[in-house]
């Protein structure tokens, strides 16, 4: 992991896994539960966020403070794709310091959710 890497994960989500985010979250506002004219849910900001968080995952990053702007709305069906950079990689004896920010577009390529993060990484 080196300064100005970038990774990338792109998905949707179904109606049945915004329902269960909500079950899961307790997020049940009316829009992530009645279908809209076109059959769409609103996915959830937090929901929408885990696209990211599969990222870290695959990094083995432990946060330690995350910071997003949820800027429009995402809704079932919808393709979005996260992209991180790393922008600041420190050494220390153990770990290193990690500085990231975030941006999620729709499949329009417009910004949907953009973010930073500062956390950890262990050395192995």
């Amino acid at each position: 992991m080196k300064e100005g890497a970038i990774y990338t994960w792109e998905r949707s989500f179904t109606n049945e896994e915004v329902l269960e985010f909500g079950r899961v979250s307790g997020d049940q506002g009316r829009h992530h539960v009645e279908p809209d004219e076109k059959g769409r849910l609103m996915v959830q900001g937090l929901l929408t966020a885990t696209i990211g968080t599969k990222i870290g995952g695959d990094l083995n990053y432990i946060a330690r403070e995350m910071i997003s702007e949820f800027i429009r709305p995402v809704f079932t069906g919808d393709i979005i794709t996260c992209e991180v950079v790393i922008n600041k990689v420190i050494q220390m004896e153990g770990f290193k310091k990690i500085k990231m920010e975030t941006i999620y577009r729709n499949q329009h390529g417009k910004e949907v959710l953009t973010g930073s993060s500062h956390g950890i990484v262990r050395d192995e």
